[in-house]
């Protein structure tokens, strides 16, 4: 284990393997179907949240981690690790309580609490998994957990976010759009875009109608950001992999491409905007500290 430990919660959509590779610690937030509970990541896997999502008559609800089981992590990390720190990075405070609950269990340390970091990433899925990952990496490395802090807020300001709704039919049970609007967009074929803006708030960027104009207006925004540079990519989808691969197909024809990585979409974001999404994730290629 590094002289630094980081710590995040299973909204991040870190890949597993890419998780144990680097010793990430994953808080499990729960999702409900009912008044059945589970541990999201652990108990439901993505692909189980999803067919069992299009099932149900009413969406489902996610709670975040309660305080104390962050201070029984923290302990727990801190006494095994004697010598080292926790950097705890979690979902968007406009999103979730997650960070605040974070924060919380930091403040009911006895002792030690200045040993603990905890992070708004001010992003939601891999948008803030990306950090995590790039934290881990330079605490692998022997960076302090200063500069490490440091380094991911620079990268966060750095990097791109859209998420491609496939249906309106979740933004709608959701409230976020009304019924009217839900029945003319659908008979449209309307995909929205949604983004993320600096203080952590789900947005709508644009809509389109029609994927294959909609992953083409994605492709402009990223153009008008990041044109000319190498970019680094991650992609997440909700159990359909050949949909994200299809968008990182059409995004080599605009982009030269470094890193690509596939994830799935969690409970939180799926919850909101069901099946058939796609997240994409960029940020420039060889972007330095």
């Amino acid at each position: 284990m590094s002289s630094t430990i980081i710590l995040t919660d299973s909204t991040a959509d870190i890949p597993q393997e890419l998780a144990d590779r680097l010793g990430i610690v994953v808080v499990p937030l729960t999702v409900m179907f009912g008044s059945t509970a589970y541990l999201d990541g652990i108990e439901m896997s993505a692909s189980q949240f999803y067919s069992e999502l299009v099932r149900a008559d009413e969406l489902p609800t996610t709670s975040q981690p309660s305080p104390a089981r962050f201070l029984e992590t923290y302990t727990t990390l801190l006494e095994q690790y004697p010598e080292s720190q926790v950097i705890s990075i979690h979902l968007s405070s406009g999103v979730s309580g997650t960070y605040q609950s974070a924060l919380l269990g930091k403040s009911m340390l006895e002792k030690h609490g200045h040993r603990v970091t905890v992070v708004d990433s001010k992003s939601a899925s891999y948008g803030y998994g990306m950090l995590v990952v790039y934290a881990a990496e330079l605490a692998a490395a022997g960076h302090s957990p200063a500069d490490i802090v440091r380094a991911v807020e620079r990268r966060g300001e750095r990097r791109c976010l859209y998420f491609l709704v496939d249906t309106l039919e979740y933004l709608q049970k959701g409230g976020r759009i009304g019924k009217a609007a839900a029945m003319v967009g659908t008979l449209l074929n309307i995909k929205p875009i949604l983004s993320i803006d600096k203080e952590g708030i789900i947005y709508s960027v644009d809509k389109a109608r029609g994927h294959k104009k909609a992953t083409a207006r994605i492709i402009e925004l990223l153009e008008r950001d990041l044109k000319g540079q190498k970019i680094n990519i991650a992609v997440g989808h909700t159990a359909d992999r050949s949909a994200a691969e299809a968008f990182v197909a059409q995004l080599a024809e605009h982009f030269e491409l470094g890193d690509r990585i596939y994830t799935e979409l969690g409970a939180v974001i799926g919850t909101h905007v069901g099946p058939g999404t796609i997240g994409i994730f960029v940020w420039p290629a060889g972007d330095e500290r």
